[in-house]
């Protein structure tokens, strides 16, 4: 199958990381479907800027949510081969601060980052499987496989999807490969308003190997690389410039 035929769709691609992976699926020459739950004008503008793109926006945590996205997907290409799943939320917490890691925060953020993305690899299932080389990523963080991360709930939901991740992979194939891509800290306007990320930012660059905090096109370099990587399967890629080796 030519990559021009192949159609990927990319949760929460508004912005950051799933805005990077919508534009380089595109420059293979895939056709993408861009989502988003807000920031509608921006993947909207992002759809128009890629040579043949869709936005559908859509909620994947919201019963139903995932299954409408889907089949918009299908809906405007009449197939889909890549689901990757970068629809996510956090809240900045200090992992020492343990009551304002409160139910309410865990539901909102294991909602999004754990049943958002089992709603979407569930719907995307049946269409990835009809060409026998459906692809799935899910993008985790380097806080799922290390304990750190912007807050204990969302580091758990992530170690979570990991596992998730290598769960699938075992029963999903041969038809469908799983992955997983766990990015270290990324300069992303995830971070943005975020008090002293700048000063975390220039400490971590400080130790990395790479002497350099990630762009969110490493992260789709990563991505692309894994949606076209035919034997691997189940792996959760560290993309961290080297921060697993301290």
């Amino acid at each position: 199958m030519s990559a021009e035929q192949r159609v990927a769709l990319v949760t929460g691609s508004a912005s950051g990381i799933g805005a990077a992976v919508a534009r380089r699926m595109a420059a293979a020459g895939l056709r993408v479907v861009v989502n988003s739950v807000n920031s509608v004008d921006k993947g909207r503008e992002l759809a128009a800027e890629l040579p043949d793109a869709v936005y559908v926006q859509g909620d994947v945590a919201r019963d139903g949510g995932a299954a409408s996205l889907v089949e918009a997907a299908v809906g405007a290409y009449g197939r889909l081969d890549v689901l990757v799943n970068c629809a996510g939320v956090t809240r900045f917490i200090d992992h020492g601060d343990l009551e304002a890691a409160s139910p309410a925060v865990w539901r909102e953020i294991h909602d999004v980052n754990v049943v958002g993305t089992w709603q979407a690899i569930t719907a995307a299932v049946p269409h990835l499987r009809k060409n026998g080389a459906g692809v799935i990523v899910n993008v985790s963080s380097q806080a799922g496989v290390r304990p750190g991360g912007s807050s204990i709930p969302y580091a758990v939901s992530k170690a979570a999807v990991n596992h998730m991740t290598r769960l699938l992979a075992k029963e999903l194939g041969p038809d469908i490969r799983v992955n997983a891509v766990a990015p270290g800290m990324i300069d992303t306007p995830w971070f943005d308003g975020v008090e002293g990320v700048e000063a975390a930012m220039e400490q971590v660059a400080s130790v990395l190997p790479l002497r350099r905090v990630g762009r969110a096109e490493d992260i789709a370099a990563a991505v692309f690389d894994l949606t076209n990587a035919a034997y691997i399967t189940g792996e959760v890629l560290l993309v961290d410039g080297g921060g697993h080796l301290l």
